[in-house]
């Protein structure tokens, strides 16, 4: 890309140049010289490259060559000061106005770039620097929170507008040149305008307040296996798993290799004895329990839940009651040959 070539009376707070620098090539373009024979009342001759520079760099230097850029429809008063009116167009006239920004041409360059430079007037300038102290400044700080360095980023915002401002050059190609009229005066052709507008609308910049501050919530360490507290929690949990349902002892049949036959002669005393001839021991023994319904219900009893010890045949051998023990106990006499036969 070849160098952005302008005038120092384009920089920042730079005065209008008393000339314009204007650059044209080898060969004028028919176009430019048809324009420059429509503008000028006086008939000049155009017969040669310098003639038609001559004429263009004193038309583009006259104080009278102003060009219309764009014109922009701005509030005269912050939204909190807006009249209110039910008829819209008593609200327009009364809380809008149309600005003109004016410009003029400082560069007009037909050899590296095609291009027209165009720099805003002093007055232009001033009522957009007015409009955004007056009202951009304040509704921008009407609309956001308050934080303590809040009018000192509303001023540093409006100070990096005049120098934005100051600073704003709008470049065309050399084609905007036929919207030239007497007096150097013009306007922009084929939808520029509408660019300008928004180049120059698009400095307005929002204000940006600081984001909220994050607290840090301190949280508790996770509760680990490892940990004091994790060596609680699965102690608690294991305990949990370990108790098992209610289960009734007399439905445990015992592991005593004579359970068999025990069971099998043990069938024919009781077809012959009578309920009422049976005798409960006295005291009842320790370890015999309660008949209860919860027993007809099926439970199934805990995987890790141990299971208790029961007495063997041989341990109630001991026991002086007799076989009255099978219905309350878990085994059977061994000495129920030593009762009499019921008939």
């Amino acid at each position: 890309m070849p160098p952005q070539l302008l005038p120092a009376s384009a920089a920042a707070f730079a005065p209008r140049a008393t000339s314009v620098n204007v650059v044209l090539s080898s060969k004028v373009e028919p176009w430019l010289t048809q324009t420059l024979k429509r503008i000028n009342r006086v008939k000049r001759p155009l017969n040669s490259v310098p003639q038609h520079q001559r004429c263009l760099t004193e038309t583009l230097s006259s104080p009278s060559a102003i060009w219309t850029l764009t014109s922009i429809m701005l509030q005269k008063l912050p939204e909190a000061e807006l009249r209110k009116d039910p008829n819209p167009l008593v609200e327009a006239l009364f809380n809008y106005q149309l600005v003109h920004v004016e410009a003029y041409i400082v560069h007009v360059d037909m050899v590296l770039r095609n291009e027209v430079a165009y720099k805003l007037t002093p007055d232009s300038i001033e009522s957009l620097i007015e409009y955004h102290k007056e009202v951009h400044c304040v509704d921008i700080a009407a609309n956001t929170y308050d934080w303590s360095e809040k009018e000192i980023q509303v001023k540093k915002l409006h100070e990096e507008f005049i120098q934005a401002i100051n600073k704003f050059v709008f470049r065309a190609h050399v084609s905007a040149l036929e919207g030239l009229e007497e007096e150097g005066a013009g306007e922009l052709l084929c939808g520029k305008s509408e660019e300008v507008k928004n180049n120059i609308m698009g400095l307005f910049l929002p204000l940006l307040p600081p984001p909220p501050r994050i607290i840090d919530v301190v949280r508790p360490p996770p509760l680990l296996p490892s940990s004091p507290a994790g060596a609680n929690w699965w102690t608690q949990s294991t305990t949990q798993v370990s108790v098992r349902a209610p289960v009734d002892s007399w439905r445990v049949l015992p592991s005593s290799p004579s359970t068999t036959s025990s069971s099998t002669d043990t069938s024919t005393l009781w077809a012959n004895i009578g309920l009422n001839e049976i005798q409960l021991p006295s005291p009842t023994p320790s370890f015999s329990q309660p008949y209860s319904t919860a027993s007809l219900y099926y439970s199934a009893p805990q995987v890790s839940a141990p299971i208790p010890s029961l007495p063997l045949p041989s341990m109630l051998a001991q026991q002086p009651c007799g076989i009255s023990v099978g219905y309350g106990g878990f085994g059977w006499d061994s000495r129920f040959q030593d009762y009499p036969t019921i008939m």
